[in-house]
């Protein structure tokens, strides 16, 4: 088993010199390095040699592997849905401690597949891996797994391959932070004419119940001008709408050298040429500013839909969850926001059963639902997380008492969204069509700027286009349509 760190250049077997320092140079270097060894197996075995790349967690999550699924391409490799593959790759989260069990569960599967199939390669990336305990387990459990890497050098997959190859041990290659951003890497978009784009990475807020700022690591900005040329190119390349992505993207742009603000950056992204829907998140309630409300009114391009954390309706609650707003700071928020954006969508997180949620703490959660009256909300009953300040609280909240709020909450929310959702019934809508209906082919599926999920008669030649469609039935959830 080796560290990768404790490896130096000049120990590399090539035959054209030593890898450049710089990056993205470097890592081309090796992508080319690793296609070498890629054509040479598939020669071997007489067919392409094929990746997975399983992705659990959040869209930060789904974005890193586009650009893991970039690099692999690159290399040579065809990526397949089956884990019965030449290299598989666990792109992890951890926001749950079951997260991880669901990881060790699917490793415990993989090495069957591994034994009969000795060439193939297992790589664990992400959140979980950011966790020691978790990295020493793998070494010392599952010491069939080839390679380790965490949240701050996904780009260096195709370094790590090849030095797995060379070494023929285990590679581990953990950074505990970085202020390094690495752009220009390919990426192999799921879909061609949407994309998730990241504009920041990391965290600064430390919400007690979240582990997020131990394993994403500080906030760090990208430029503006590297993200606009991004967003230009995939313009160029047919993509008509994108989501920024960071933990909180209403602090974008404070660790730049010259400041810049979220909204600044959404007025400059509006500019450009071929694309039609900006959307974005998660937005922490307590930096979202006027000038962001102003923006998203006035813009033809940023979808009307808004995610806004609230996690509980207590500030009581909120003080111990460190969130940095109270209720009524809140519902104020909302008020600015509706008066600001007519017609938003506005959807939420709330967590029920947080340690000292008592039952009057809970109606307050449950009075800010029927006044904000979301289209919809994630609900999610509190999980543990081991490394987090709220593990370690008093008052733990009983497991029988949280499932009945939870429940309670539950059906308050459906009953709301359904209300809510049905208001553009028999009005016509722009809908961005995305896939064939997983349930009837005679189908296609697309949602609103609202986010909103629609479905109408459609075929193939509809994807990816934006089209006038009359809600005619609403179904709780989603709308039934027809093309205008």
């Amino acid at each position: 088993m080796m560290d990768i760190n404790d490896r130096n250049d000049s120990g590399w077997k090539n035959g054209g010199g030593q890898p450049p320092q710089s990056e993205p140079q470097r890592q081309y270097y090796y992508m080319a390095r690793l296609r070498a060894y890629v054509e040479e197996k598939s020669l071997a075995l007489g067919r392409p040699l094929t990746a997975s790349i399983q992705t659990f967690g959040c869209q930060m999550n789904a974005r890193d592997s586009e650009k893991l699924a970039g690099i692999l391409r690159e290399a040579g490799y065809e990526q397949i849905d089956s884990e019965e593959a030449d290299f598989v790759l666990y792109n992890t989260c951890t926001v749950r401690e079951n997260a991880n069990q669901k990881v060790y569960g699917r490793l415990g599967t993989l090495n069957h597949w591994k034994k009969d199939h000795p060439h193939m390669m297992i790589a664990l990336c992400g959140c979980m891996m950011q966790e020691p305990e978790v990295v020493e387990k793998i070494r010392k459990s599952y010491r069939f797994v080839d390679i380790l890497f965490g949240t701050h050098n996904i780009f260096k997959l195709a370094e790590l391959m090849v030095t797995r190859i060379e070494a023929a041990d285990m590679v581990v290659d953990i950074w505990k932070d970085t202020d390094l951003v690495v752009e220009d890497l390919p990426n192999r978009r799921k879909y061609s004419f949407k994309s998730g784009i990241n504009i920041m990475f990391g965290c600064n807020n430390f919400c007690s119940y979240c582990i997020v700022p131990y394993v994403r690591g500080r906030e760090r900005s990208r430029e503006p001008e590297d993200i606009l040329n991004e967003i230009r190119r995939m313009a160029q390349d047919g993509v008509t709408e994108v989501m920024l992505l960071g933990q909180n993207v209403n602090s974008y742009g404070k660790t730049l050298d010259t400041p810049m603000t979220f909204a600044a950056l959404l007025r400059e992204i509006e500019k450009i040429d071929g694309l039609k829907r900006i959307r974005f998140m998660t937005s922490h309630p307590k930096d979202l500013s006027d000038e962001l409300i102003e923006v998203m009114g006035s813009s033809d391009k940023i979808c009307k839909h808004l995610h806004l954390p609230l996690q509980s309706g207590s500030t009581r609650v909120l003080k111990e969850m460190n969130r940095r707003y109270t209720k009524e700071q809140y519902l104020d928020l909302v008020e600015r926001i509706r008066a600001g954006v007519p017609d938003i969508s506005l959807t939420t997180d709330i967590i029920v059963g947080f340690p000292g949620e008592t039952q009057e703490d809970f109606l307050e959660t449950m009075d800010v639902v029927r006044k904000v009256r979301y289209d919809s909300a994630f609900t999610f009953l509190y999980s543990k997380r081991t490394g987090t300040p709220a593990a370690s609280m008093p008052d733990q909240v009983p497991e029988d008492v949280a499932k009945e709020r939870f429940d309670r909450l539950l059906k308050e929310v459906q009953e709301i969204s359904r209300q809510v959702t049905a208001r553009h019934v028999g009005t016509v809508q722009q809908v961005l069509v995305e896939e064939i209906n997983r349930q009837d082919a005679s189908l296609v599926t697309g949602r609103l700027s609202h986010n909103t999920v629609v479905h109408l008669p459609g075929d193939a030649s509809m994807i990816g286009k934006i089209l006038d469609v009359k809600l005619t039935e609403c179904r709780g959830f989603y709308y039934l349509g027809e093309p205008v």
